[in-house]
C-alpha cells in the first residue's frame, strides 16, 4: 500500500503505535516504515510473537498494558511521536455490569497513564484515535465538531474523558495533542457489522431495504491512515478534535445497493418497509429474550442500517488538507471478494 503523506516528514524520525497489531494499527505501521521512520509497537505479552509480519529491522516491539503504568515509561522512551490506537472497544456490550468498569480502566485511565509517560519521556506529539461516540448522537441530522452532546455510553464516555486529557496536557505543555474521531471503518482484513452484512446480502438473509433518507458516515481504514499522518504533522492541528470520514454519507438502501452491484446482483424494485422490519427486529430480540439474550442485537443491526450517524468532517480537509481517496463504491468489490475472518 503506497500513500504518500506530509512528504518527508516522518522520515528517520521515531514513532510509538499503540494497537499496532489491529485493523487499523497494522495500516498505520506498514505506511510509516514506507516512508522512513523508525517504529515501535506496544503490544500485550500475550501478542508479542502473533500477527506481526512487517520483518523489518525498523520495527521494535515492546511488551505492556495500558492497565500497567510501569509498562509505559519504557515503550516512550525516546519516541519523538504516540499514535495511540489501542482500546477496547465492544461498545455493544456496555450494558454488563463489568463492562463500564473495564471501558473506563482501559479507554480513559489507561490513556491518562500513556500520556503521563509521554510527557515525562519528552514526546513532541500525541495523537489519539478516538471515535464518533465520544459525541452524543447527533439524531438526523450531519454535525460538525461544534457537536457537543455528552457521550451515552460507558464507551463514549471513557473516550471523551481521554480526548478531554489529550488536549489538557497540550495546553499546559509543549506536547503537540490532537484527537480523531473516525466514523466506521471499512477496508480489507476488517471485521464486526460490514462484513456481516455483506454476508447477509449474498446469501439472501437481508430483504431490501427501503429509502428513509437517513445517512450514515463511513471511512476506509487508508483514510484514516492518512488523518493519523496529517494530524502529526500539521503545526495547525494542534489541540483540535476532527471528525474523519470518507465524505460520502450513505442511507441503508444505498448501502444495500452499493452491495448488491460489488456482488453482481441486480437491485430488487420493491423494498420492504421500514415499520414491517422493525417490527421482525423487535420479534426476533422477543424470541432472543426468552432464551436469555437480552442485547437487543436485531434492533442494534438494524439501527445501523436505518438510523442516522452522519458527520461533516470538511474542517480536516480545509485545515490539514486531508483528501479521502476511498468510497464504498471503489472499495467494495475487493471486499466482497475477501472471505470473511471469522469463517
Amino acid at each position: 500500500m503506497a500513500l504518500v503523506v506530509a512528504g518527508e516528514f516522518f522520515h528517520n524520525r521515531s514513532a510509538l503505535v499503540t494497537g499496532g497489531t489491529g485493523f487499523i494499527g497494522r495500516r498505520l505501521v506498514a505506511v510509516l516504515l514506507e516512508q522512513g521512520a523508525r517504529v515501535r509497537v506496544l503490544t500485550r505479552a500475550s501478542y508479542l510473537d502473533q500477527r506481526l509480519s512487517w520483518n523489518s529491522l525498523n520495527v521494535e516491539t515492546v511488551g505492556g498494558d495500558l492497565t500497567d503504568p510501569a509498562s509505559l515509561m519504557p515503550a516512550c522512551a525516546g519516541m519523538e511521536t504516540v499514535f495511540h490506537l489501542a482500546g477496547f472497544a465492544h461498545a455493544e456490550a456496555d450494558g454488563a455490569p463489568d463492562f463500564a468498569a473495564r471501558h473506563w480502566a482501559v479507554n480513559a485511565q489507561g490513556t491518562f497513564a500513556l500520556l503521563d509517560a509521554a510527557r515525562n519521556a519528552g514526546v513532541q506529539r500525541f495523537i489519539f484515535l478516538s471515535t464518533v461516540k465520544a459525541a452524543g448522537d447527533p439524531g438526523p441530522r450531519c454535525v460538525t465538531e461544534d457537536w457537543d452532546a455528552p457521550p451515552a455510553t460507558p464507551y463514549g464516555r471513557a473516550k471523551r474523558a481521554a480526548e478531554e486529557r489529550v488536549l489538557a496536557v497540550g495546553r499546559v505543555s509543549d506536547m503537540h495533542t490532537v484527537n480523531l474521531r473516525p466514523a466506521l471503518v471499512y477496508g480489507p482484513e476488517m471485521q464486526a457489522n460490514l462484513p456481516r452484512l455483506i454476508e447477509a446480502v449474498r446469501r439472501g438473509w437481508l430483504p431490501p431495504l427501503p429509502e428513509t433518507g437517513n445517512r450514515r458516515s463511513l471511512v476506509h481504514v487508508d483514510d484514516v491512515v492518512q488523518a493519523l499522518l496529517l494530524a502529526a504533522a500539521h503545526p495547525v492541528a494542534t489541540g483540535q478534535t476532527y471528525w474523519v470520514t470518507d465524505g460520502q454519507p450513505y442511507s441503508g438502501r444505498e448501502l444495500y445497493r452499493l452491495i448488491r452491484q460489488a456482488l453482481g446482483r441486480p437491485m430488487p424494485r420493491w423494498a420492504v418497509p421500514a415499520s414491517v422490519q422493525w417490527g421482525a427486529a423487535r420479534l426476533a430480540d422477543g424470541v432472543r429474550g426468552l432464551i436469555g439474550h437480552r442485547d437487543h442485537k436485531a434492533r442494534i443491526i438494524l439501527d445501523k442500517l436505518l438510523g442516522w450517524a452522519c458527520y461533516d468532517s470538511r474542517r480536516i480537509v480545509n485545515e490539514l488538507g486531508y483528501r479521502p481517496v476511498w468510497d464504498l463504491q471503489r472499495a467494495l468489490p475487493e471486499l466482497v471478494a475477501r472471505p470473511r475472518k471469522d469463517q
